[in-house]
């Protein structure tokens, strides 16, 4: 059986804090293999992941102390608001590398998409963004993660490309599945 691509996917509806608990252990594992960690959200599902962290037995904060674990609710790769694909990249590729720098297996990264892009929700660069990350984890294979897609909040045209770019679905801490939507660049 071929392994679940690491490049994944989580499109769900409802409150977003029922994923917490699922991505805290999936985070609690990548830990334990020497990942170094990366958490991208608003400061309430910050809160939130730091919270199930505690709860599943992590000392968040010397884990950050060791930078081991990222926790952010910042926005710096926006430019005036607005999502910006290649700093976005960048940002990811130079967490990757410093973290292989710093002896971790590699880097394990989620985030939010509504987030991510930012108060302008200017989602047009959404499938070339996708697109460049899968070429990126394709080139990287210490890199994985999880792109979260809140269907409540994002407009249905947007969870719907973000299907087709992503070869595999989260769908808890055990189970990911290849996606039938996905549609090879």
């Amino acid at each position: 059986m071929a392994p679940v691509p690491r490049h994944q996917c989580l499109v769900y509806h409802g409150a977003a804090s029922q994923h917490l608990a699922g991505l805290a252990l999936l985070i609690r594992k990548k830990l334990d293999a020497n990942y170094r960690c990366l958490y991208l959200n608003s400061p309430a599902m910050v809160a939130g992941i730091r919270a199930y962290l505690t709860s599943s037995g992590i000392n968040v904060t010397q884990a950050i102390v060791e930078k081991r674990l990222i926790l952010s609710s910042g926005q710096d790769h926006l430019v005036d608001g607005a999502f910006d694909p290649a700093r976005m990249l960048q940002l990811l590729e130079d967490t990757h590398d410093q973290a292989l720098k710093d002896g971790h297996a590699g880097l394990w990264a989620s985030g939010d998409m509504a987030w991510e892009f930012g108060p302008a929700r200017n989602f047009s660069a959404l499938v070339a963004y996708e697109r460049a990350l899968e070429m990126f984890f394709q080139s990287h294979p210490t890199l994985s993660g999880i792109c979260q897609y809140h269907a409540d909040v994002l407009p249905e045209e947007v969870v719907q490309s973000g299907l087709t770019v992503h070869p595999a679905l989260y769908i808890n801490e055990t189970l990911s599945r290849l996606n039938p939507h996905y549609i090879a660049g």
